[in-house]
């Protein structure tokens, strides 16, 4: 009888071990299916704005300041900055424009000021109709 049991104990550890050859064989198969294939897929091309210098500066600007309080202030054209809530941002922006669409609107805002601030400001003015809003940047090296 115990012949019996190693022999049965020996099958059975046999059964236990995994065959790895057809698993090399289909990973073999499959790298050099990605390996041919790798050089026909075409990447995507991604157009890029590049930030650079205006030719000509705009004859009238609106410029919202957003501080590093998160306060908004008004700005046209270089002159002292006016307070403004969120609420009435919209509203000022139109009559600051004058009814001409093309009058461009930058938002500066601090270094430190929450993106969802920013946004909320491009939202506001956005559901207004305004349509030429930019951020200003500061120039590298500058």
């Amino acid at each position: 009888m115990p012949a019996v049991a190693q022999r049965g104990q020996r099958g059975r550890r046999s059964m236990n071990e995994i065959n790895m050859v057809p698993f090399i064989d289909v990973m073999l198969v499959l790298l050099i299916i990605f390996m041919v294939t790798a050089p026909l897929i075409t990447t995507g091309v991604v157009d890029l704005p590049s930030v650079g210098k205006s030719r000509q500066r705009p004859q009238k600007v609106v410029e919202i300041i957003v501080g590093s309080d998160e306060k908004l202030r008004l700005r046209v054209d270089q002159k002292e900055p006016e307070g403004a809530a969120l609420g009435q941002l919209a509203a000022r922006v139109k009559a600051l424009q004058a009814g001409e669409a093309e009058v461009p609107v930058v938002i500066s805002a601090d270094k430190s000021v929450r993106y969802e601030t920013v946004v909320r400001v491009m939202d506001t003015l956005q559901r207004a109709g305004v349509r030429r809003v930019g951020l200003s940047v500061k120039q590298a090296g500058g």
